[in-house]
C-alpha cells in the first residue's frame, strides 16, 4: 500500500482511510472490506460479529468510570459510489483508489473517492484502538449496500445491540447536526421495443461535460440531467427530421445526477446540415438555460458521411414511446417543505437509461420526507409506464427519520460543538437517505443525531474530502464519547 495520506493528521483516522481506500469496495462488492473491518476487530481483541449480509458490528467496552453511561452506536456504510471520467481506464472491481492530496483536499484520480462512506469507518477505527480515549460502552455498527436501497440496513439483526444513543457518521456537511432525513425506493420501468432495418448514414450523439452529483444532496442545485437532455435533444431532431435511433442509454447510479449521455442514431444523407444546425441551436439554447449550473456541457454529432448502409431501429411508434416517458415523466424538485423553509420535500432523478435487447429500461430515486408523496410519485411513474405499455416495479424502498422534538443528545452534541468550535452548530433536516430511519424503526428508544466532516462533489469524479475538516469533526467525536458519562 502507498502512503499518499502519511503525515496527514488525525495520523490514525488517514491511515485507516488509506488502507480502506486500496480494498475494492463498491456497492455490491463488499465482501473484501467486510472482511478487513472483522479482521481489525479481532486484532485488537474486540468482540465482532459478522452477518450474511457482510454487515459488521463491533463492541468495545466501556471505560472505567462509564460503566452506567448509555451505550453509544457509531454507524456509517463500508460501499461507495462507484462513478469515473469516461476517459478513465478503472476496474472498480479489482483496483485500489489512486488517492491525492491537494491543499486541504484528499481526491481520487479521474474516480469517486468514497469519502462516503469510507471516511465513518476510519473514525470508527481509529475511536476503537485508541485505549487512551475516555468514553461509554460502544457499538460500531458498519453496514453494506447502502448506495443501492440500504440493504444491509434493512437485514440488520438488531436484537443484541444495546444503545441508547446513535451517532450516524454519514453527514458530509461540518457545522450540521443533522436531525431527520428524507425516505425513498428505487422505481424501475421497461419499455419493450421492436427492431426494424432502416438504411441511412450511421451517427453516434453523445452528452457530456456535466456537474452531476448526489441525487438528494443537490438536487435542488438545479443541475441538468445528460438523460433528460438527451431525450430532449432526440425529440427535437425526429421533430424535424424524421430519425432512427438504435440504442440510447445514460447515467451509472440512480442516485447520481447523469453526467453523460450517449445515443446511436441514423440520419438521412439529405438531412446532415440540418441535423448539426438543430445540434448547434440546441446546445446554445441548454447552456443558456444551465449557464449557471453546467457550463462545461458539451454535445458531440459524430457522423460516418462515407456510405449508407442498413441498421435496426426503434419501430418508430416504440421511438415515440421511449421519448415520451423521458420527456413527460416527473424530474427534479417536485415539492418543498412547508415546514422547513429551503428543504426539498419531495423528488426524483432520472440516473439510469439502458437499452437491452427488447427494451429500453429506466431507473429513477424517488425521495421524500412524507410517506404519502413518495408513493404517489410512484404512483405517477407506474401511470405513465403502464400506459404507454410497459413494466413498472419498485425495490430499495427506506423510510424517512422523523424529528423528534426531545433530544437530550443533540443538545450535548450542540454544546460541546459550540464548545469545541467556537461556533453554534446548525441543527438541519436533509433530503438526501441515511439509514438513520431503517434503524430507529427496528430500535424506536434511540436517541439519534448525524454529522460528519465536510466532502464536496459526492458521487461524481470530482469528489473531495477536507483534510481540516476531518481533523475538526475528530476531535469533537472523541468529546462528545469522553462526556457520555451519566
Amino acid at each position: 500500500m502507498s502512503d499518499i495520506l502519511k503525515g496527514l493528521e488525525p495520523e490514525r483516522v488517514f491511515h485507516y482511510f488509506e488502507e480502506i481506500c486500496a480494498i475494492p469496495h463498491g456497492s455490491g462488492n463488499e465482501k473484501a472490506i467486510s472482511d478487513y473491518c472483522v479482521a481489525f476487530a479481532k486484532s485488537h481483541d474486540l468482540w465482532v460479529r459478522q452477518d450474511e449480509a457482510n454487515n459488521v458490528i463491533i463492541r468495545k467496552g466501556a471505560s472505567v468510570g462509564y460503566e452506567n453511561a448509555p451505550v453509544v452506536m457509531l454507524q456509517g456504510h463500508m460501499d461507495m459510489v462507484c462513478e469515473k471520467n469516461s476517459d478513465v481506464d478503472f476496474d472498480f472491481e479489482k483496483e485500489g483508489l489512486k488517492l491525492k492530496v491537494e491543499g486541504d483536499f484528499v481526491s481520487a484520480e479521474g474516480t469517486t473517492l468514497g469519502g462516503d462512506d469510507g471516511i465513518a469507518v476510519a473514525f470508527a477505527m481509529a475511536i476503537l484502538e485508541d485505549d487512551s480515549l475516555e468514553h461509554p460502552e460502544l457499538e460500531v455498527v458498519i453496514t453494506t449496500d447502502e448506495e443501492v436501497g440500504m440493504k444491509g440496513a434493512h437485514v440488520l439483526d438488531v436484537s443484541d445491540l444495546k444503545a441508547s444513543y446513535l451517532l450516524n457518521l454519514d453527514n458530509e456537511s461540518e457545522g450540521q447536526i443533522l436531525t431527520s432525513c428524507a425516505g425513498g425506493m428505487k422505481s424501475r420501468a421497461s419499455l419493450p421495443v421492436r427492431f426494424i432495418p432502416w438504411e441511412g448514414l450511421g451517427a453516434e450523439l453523445k452528452i457530456s461535460g456535466l456537474k452531476g452529483g448526489h441525487s438528494g444532496a443537490e438536487i435542488h442545485c438545479g443541475r441538468a440531467n445528460a438523460n433528460r437532455l438527451l431525450g430532449r435533444l432526440l425529440f427535437e431532431l425526429n421533430k424535424e427530421l424524421n430519425i432512427g435511433i438504435c440504442e440510447m442509454s445514460g447515467g451509472m447510479k440512480d442516485n447520481a445526477i447523469p453526467r453523460e449521455a450517449q445515443a446511436k442514431i441514423v440520419i438521412r444523407p439529405e438531412d446532415l446540415t440540418r441535423a448539426e444546425k438543430i445540434k448547434e441551436k440546441f446546445i446554445a439554447d441548454i447552456r443558456d438555460e444551465f449557464y449557471a449550473s453546467d457550463a462545461q456541457i458539451k454535445i458531440d454529432l459524430k457522423i460516418d458521411c462515407n456510405k449508407e448502409k442498413k441498421f435496426d431501429i426503434f419501430h418508430p411508434s416504440d421511438m415515440e414511446r421511449v421519448l415520451f416517458i423521458i420527456i413527460q415523466s416527473p424530474n427534479g424538485i417536485q415539492t418543498m417543505s412547508m415546514e422547513l423553509p429551503g428543504l426539498v420535500e419531495s423528488s426524483l432523478n432520472l440516473g439510469v437509461m439502458r437499452t437491452e435487447e427488447a427494451s429500453v429500461c429506466f431507473s429513477w430515486a424517488v425521495r421524500s420526507s412524507k410517506k404519502s408523496l413518495k408513493y404517489y410519485i410512484s404512483d405517477q411513474l407506474e401511470y405513465l409506464t403502464e400506459f404507454l405499455g410497459g413494466t413498472y416495479w419498485y425495490d430499495g424502498e427506506y423510510p424517512h427519520w422523523s424529528y423528534r422534538s426531545h433530544s437530550p443528545f443533540r443538545e450535548l452534541v450542540a454544546s460541546v460543538y459550540k464548545e469545541v468550535t467556537g461556533k453554534d452548530a446548525s441543527i438541519e433536516a436533509i433530503h438526501a437517505g441515511l439509514e438513520c430511519g431503517l434503524i430507529s424503526e427496528k430500535m424506536p428508544k434511540l436517541d439519534i443525531v448525524a454529522l460528519g466532516p465536510d466532502i464536496f462533489d459526492i458521487h461524481t469524479p470530482d469528489e473531495h474530502l477536507s483534510i481540516s475538516s476531518v481533523e475538526r469533526t475528530y476531535r469533537l467525536l472523541r468529546t462528545v464519547l469522553s462526556r457520555i458519562k451519566n
